[in-house]
């Protein structure tokens, strides 16, 4: 199999198809390789200009997460509150960290919304988690662009040559998103109070000036 067979109607369909994968697959939660591997993939020759496609990549992610962001804004409505007293210390942990975290998380293919879904409930400063999002994904956005169209798929393509069906790799995307999903959850019942009071202690003050709204 060749890489591009993963999305034979990238040629046709073109900037638009990148945009909607891109966004949607940002959209669900800790799913992002879909736009990833579809990024690198239309990077590779000269088909596509390469900074259209960094910049609608980096565009359409940062909408996404965006909405997740807010979400979790307003999810803080919906936790019941034993689970946000739980939640509390990791919030103004995160929360110190905001800007930096949230463009490390950008900027970087870890699954990012475990960063952001707690920068939301902790109400973090909607304008500079925009900022700090848009500037990691256009980082990593140029990153997978340009080692894609100047080193080529050689480091990827020996892992997938001798598939003869693409199946198993969608599969595989949808379980490590259900498995990060899970993750997520994990995160909502562990108790932060007892886990950080041992390394930051600073994080169980309820008068802590980083409950404050920005």
């Amino acid at each position: 199999m060749d890489f591009a067979d993963l999305f034979p109607f990238a040629p046709e369909v073109g900037y638009l198809s990148l945009a909607l994968v891109n966004f949607f697959g940002s959209l669900v939660p800790f799913v992002p390789l879909p736009g990833f591997l579809l990024l690198a993939t239309m990077s590779v020759g000269d088909k596509f200009d390469l900074h259209v496609l960094a910049i609608l990549s980096a565009v359409s992610a940062t909408i996404a997460k965006q909405i997740i962001f807010f979400v979790s804004y307003g999810g803080r409505k919906i936790i019941n509150e034993k689970t946000r007293k739980r939640m509390r210390p990791f919030e103004r942990l995160v929360k110190r960290y905001g800007a930096g975290a949230a463009f490390f998380a950008a900027a970087t293919p870890i699954p990012d919304d475990l960063v952001y879904v707690p920068l939301g409930l902790a109400k973090y400063n909607p304008k500079r988690f925009f900022i700090a999002t848009l500037t990691g994904k256009f980082v990593l956005s140029y990153t997978i662009v340009f080692v894609s169209h100047y080193l080529g798929l050689s480091l990827v393509e020996p892992f997938i040559e001798n598939i003869d069906d693409a199946t198993p790799i969608y599969i595989g995307i949808i379980v490590f998103g259900a498995s990060m999903t899970a993750v997520v959850v994990l995160l909502l019942r562990l108790d932060w109070q007892r886990i950080l009071g041992r390394f930051a202690p600073w994080t169980l003050d309820e008068n802590n000036p980083d409950d404050k709204d920005d």
